[in-house]
């Protein structure tokens, strides 16, 4: 199989490319990244001289470019992962999120249906999509698949566009898909705009820990391992046309979040009790803010199986112990210096 996975230098992109290079030796993974400040290749060092693995540098919105790269390599099935994903970026450009998140996505529907011309046997495309193109909940209930969509900021309703654009080549194609919806991920590699990576480095360098609002505001949290394994699971066994929320268990309040890391980072930098907590800082609200995300991914536990393997707590650990025990991609990242790595690797 020609499997492609876009946005495979990110986050998330980077643990998944990883699980499917080390778990199906058979498959041959493209990894597709534009390397923009969030992809990374240092995150895939130790599988990028694997015989079934490739990187291509590219762009998703450049239409000849993904056209020419499907009829080149013949992709089979896609798991598509790119995408702007900051909010607070996404206030401040919408139009990037428009060009990335919805042309990028319909462009490589289009790539996708042009190479197989109806004949989608065997065939999937994967969007990988998020809890936010529901909205915001109240103080009770939980997002299912059946939710109507309800996005309120720009970053939300691009991702919602996709997710329509998806459903529709589906309806309209017959182009076989499948979507999943995820709760907010932490975990080693991502990259420290987010809220736990931004945290754990302030507080490592007694930088202050800026607080929306009250922070009341309240997550849902996926480790990041966990979230890769759900997809896995989706990819192999899930029905074609439906659609996955993939959550942690794990609500947690803003505020009670910072506090839990500043008592484990105490800990772990052997600080004195209440040391970094002494860092909140609770700034101006964002425009559009969602009081509350919370998943229900009971369909995904009953109908394919899967459910998370640790406990918020075990993984913010694993998490604080990743970042302190790779200090040198931390620098990396917060001083520029990774983005030389696609130079040196390939020249």
């Amino acid at each position: 199989m020609n499997l492609l996975i876009t946005g495979g230098a990110g986050f998330i992109g980077s643990h998944v490319v990883r699980l499917f290079v080390k778990n199906y030796p058979n498959y041959h993974i493209y990894n597709l990244d534009l390397l923009t400040y969030a992809g990374n290749l240092e995150n895939l060092k130790d599988i990028e001289n694997q015989p079934n693995y490739t990187f291509i540098q590219g762009d998703i919105a450049n239409e000849g470019f993904i056209n020419g790269l499907f009829e080149k390599h013949k992709f089979e099935r896609i798991i598509h992962l790119a995408a702007e994903s900051h909010v607070d970026r996404s206030i401040n450009d919408p139009l990037a999120f428009v060009k990335t998140n919805i042309m990028g996505t319909v462009i490589l529907l289009n790539a996708f249906k042009m190479l197989w011309l109806d004949n989608y046997t065997d065939k999937l495309f994967y969007h990988i999509s998020t809890d936010e193109v529901y909205g915001s909940l109240g103080d009770s209930g939980f997002f299912t698949e059946d939710t109507s969509y309800d996005p309120n900021s720009p970053y939300s309703a691009s991702k919602a566009g996709s997710d329509h654009f998806v459903r529709a080549y589906g309806e309209t194609y017959g182009l076989p898909y499948i979507i999943t919806n995820c709760s907010n991920n932490y975990g080693p590699n991502q990259f420290p705009e987010k809220l736990i990576p931004l945290f754990i480095n302030n507080i490592i360098h007694n930088k202050p820990l800026p607080v929306y609002g009250d922070g009341n505001y309240t997550r849902d949290w996926l480790f990041v391992i966990d979230h890769a394994r759900a997809i896995d699971i989706a990819f192999h066994e899930g029905k074609l046309g439906e659609t996955y929320n993939i959550g942690g268990f794990n609500e947690w309040k803003n505020i009670d979040l910072v506090k839990l890391l500043c008592a484990q980072m105490d800990i772990e930098l052997q600080r004195e009790k209440g040391t970094s907590e002494k860092l909140i800082t609770f700034v101006k609200d964002r425009p559009g803010h969602d009081l509350r995300y919370a998943i229900d991914p009971s369909k995904i536990k009953n109908e394919l199986g899967w459910t998370p393997s640790l406990t918020f707590e075990e993984g913010l650990e694993k998490t604080i112990r990743w970042y302190l025990d790779n200090e040198e991609w931390l620098n990396n990242v917060t001083s520029g210096d990774y983005q030389n790595y696609y130079q040196k690797q390939y020249n």
